[in-house]
C-alpha cells in the first residue's frame, strides 16, 4: 500500500506479538473438515472496513491486522497460520479424532509434498485460501481511485540488486522468485462477482514494496520492471509467500486510493477506498467459501 498509510489520517495500531493467536481464539475449534478463509490486513482500519463488508458473515472468515509493510504481512500471516494449523490439530485430538500424527493416505501423501512448516508433520492447514486485502495505490489508466483491484500475480517489485546496468530482480539474480502467483480460478471468479454487483475492477500485478513510490521516476521504473503492474502496496507478497510456505493458495485485493506517482496528499481518497473495500468484503463469503 501506499504512504497515506504512514499518516495520522488512518489507525497506524500495529497488533502486539499475543493478538495473533487471541484473534484466533474463539475459532481455534477449527478443523480440516472446517476449513475456513483467513483474511491478512495492514492496519487495523482496513480490517474494520472488511469486517463491516463481512457483516453476519464474518463467522466463515478470519481477519486480523498483521502489521504495514512486506516483513510483518509475512511473520505474521505465517505465525497466524502455524496457530490455527496447531490449535486444529489439538481441537482434532481432544474430540477423539485421527492424531495428526497418523493422516490418511491423501492427507499423508499432501503433507509429504507441502512445502514449509508443515511439510512432513501430518497436519493439514486450517485455511483454505489467504487474501491480503486493503487500501493502496493505482497505476494511472489501469486502476482508477476508488476503483478495485483483484491481482493475478504478487511481486516483490524491488527486492534484487541495484546495477551499473540498472535493477536486477532476485529472479534474474538466481537467489528465488519476487512472483507468487494468485489463485487464478478464484481471482478471476472474484472479478466476475464484484463487476456484476457494479464495482469497477481490474486484474493484473499487484506490486509490493518496502519504500512508497512518490516520483513520476519511481512508477516508470517500476512499470519497467513489472509491465502488467496495475496496484502498489506493502504486505501482498509477504502474506503470499508465507501462504505459500504452507501450500495455502494465495488472493490480494486493493482498494485503490490514489495514483502511483508524485506524492499528493491532497489527492488521495482513503476514505472512498475504505468504502470500496467494504463493498468488495460484502461478497467475499459467496465467492471464496462456496
Amino acid at each position: 500500500m501506499n504512504e497515506q498509510k504512514k499518516n495520522d489520517s488512518i489507525d497506524r495500531n500495529r497488533p502486539e506479538t499475543a493478538s495473533v493467536s487471541s484473534s484466533f481464539e474463539t475459532n481455534s475449534t477449527s478443523t480440516a473438515s472446517t476449513q475456513r478463509v483467513l483474511i491478512v490486513t495492514a492496519v487495523d482500519a482496513e480490517k474494520e472496513a472488511v469486517l463491516r463488508g463481512l457483516g453476519d458473515q464474518a463467522a466463515h472468515f478470519d481477519v486480523f491486522a498483521a502489521g504495514v509493510g512486506p516483513a510483518s504481512a509475512a511473520a505474521g500471516t505465517a505465525a497466524a497460520l502455524a496457530f490455527a494449523s496447531a490449535a486444529a490439530g489439538a481441537n482434532a485430538l481432544a474430540q477423539g479424532s485421527a492424531a495428526p500424527s497418523e493422516p490418511d493416505a491423501a492427507q499423508a501423501s499432501a503433507a509429504s509434498s507441502r512445502p514449509g512448516p508443515l511439510a512432513g508433520t501430518g497436519l493439514t492447514p486450517a485455511y483454505t485460501l489467504v487474501v491480503s486485502a486493503g487500501i493502496g495505490g493505482g497505476f494511472p489508466g489501469r486502476a482508477d481511485v476508488g476503483s478495485l483491484v483483484v491481482a493475478d500475480a504478487m511481486v516483490a517489485a524491488d527486492l534484487g540488486s541495484q546495477t551499473p546496468d540498472g535493477f536486477l530482480s532476485v529472479d534474474e539474480l538466481g537467489f528465488g522468485s519476487s512472483r507468487v502467483a494468485a489463485d487464478a480460478v478464484l481471482a478471476a471468479r472474484l472479478r466476475h462477482e464484484l463487476q456484476r454487483a457494479g464495482l469497477a475492477v481490474s486484474g493484473g500485478t499487484a506490486v509490493t514494496v518496502s519504500t512508497a513510490t512518490g516520483t513520476a521516476e519511481t512508477a516508470a521504473e517500476l512499470l519497467r520492471r513489472v509491465p502488467d503492474a496495475s496496484a502498489e502496496g506493502m504486505e501482498g507478497f509477504g502474506v503470499a509467500t508465507a501462504a505459500q510456505q504452507f501450500g495455502i493458495p494465495a488472493l490480494e485485493l486493493r482498494a485503490i486510493s490514489n495514483a502511483v506517482g508524485p506524492r499528493d496528499r491532497d489527492a488521495w481518497r482513503i476514505k472512498d477506498a475504505l468504502d470500496a473495500l467494504q463493498a468488495a468484503s460484502s461478497i467475499l463469503r459467496e465467492v471464496l467459501t462456496s
